[in-house]
């Protein structure tokens, strides 16, 4: 019989002990945020990349001239790596001169992945991907607030075949200029 009463008593002290007291004025926590407060955020304008620009028209031509080497947008990874290689470094610097010559220009960089692997995994290496090549821009001089990077995973290849050909090909991070994202 006692221990029948024993199991309710404890259960009562450990409930009294859980309790909570009210806090003094003197104990005050941490702040809130007032959701509720309007500020207003600048946000520089960003501006269209077009060929039709008028006075930009010659500068943001050089994006589609298949002469130029700022017409060459995608940056190759091999297997299961995020790590710049060597020989896309020229191309890097290309773009962050351009960036930095431009600063009312933005850039979108997208990482991809191949099939192989998980959904999450790749997403995950696509990010690494798109974050590899925007910190070579930066550290470049290239502005952070002018470049942002996504992953797309797998979801957008630009060959389908199962062969490692095809998989290299869609080892990438790809660079997207404003007006085309």
């Amino acid at each position: 019989m006692r221990k029948l009463l024993v199991v309710p008593a404890l259960i009562s002290a450990l409930l009294a002990g859980c309790g909570s007291t009210p806090m003094s004025s003197d104990q005050a926590g941490a702040s809130v945020e007032d959701r509720n407060a309007t500020t207003t955020v600048q946000t520089p304008p960003v501006q269209t990349v077009t060929p039709g620009d008028g006075g930009n028209a010659s500068r943001l031509a050089e994006l589609t001239n298949p002469a130029s080497p700022l017409s060459k947008r995608s940056v190759y990874f091999d297997f299961d790596s995020f790590v710049l290689r060597p020989e896309f470094q020229p191309l890097v610097e290309v773009h962050a001169r351009f960036l930095l010559a431009n600063p009312d220009v933005r850039m979108l960089i997208q990482g991809n992945a191949d099939e192989r692997g998980s959904r999450e995994y790749n997403l995950a290496l696509g990010q690494k991907r798109s974050d590899a090549l925007r910190r070579g821009l930066t550290l470049l001089g290239v502005p952070e607030d002018q470049i942002e990077s996504v992953s797309l995973g797998e979801e957008k290849p630009r060959c389908v075949d199962s062969s490692e050909e095809c998989w290299a090909e869609n080892r990438r991070a790809d660079m997207l200029y404003s007006g085309e994202f």
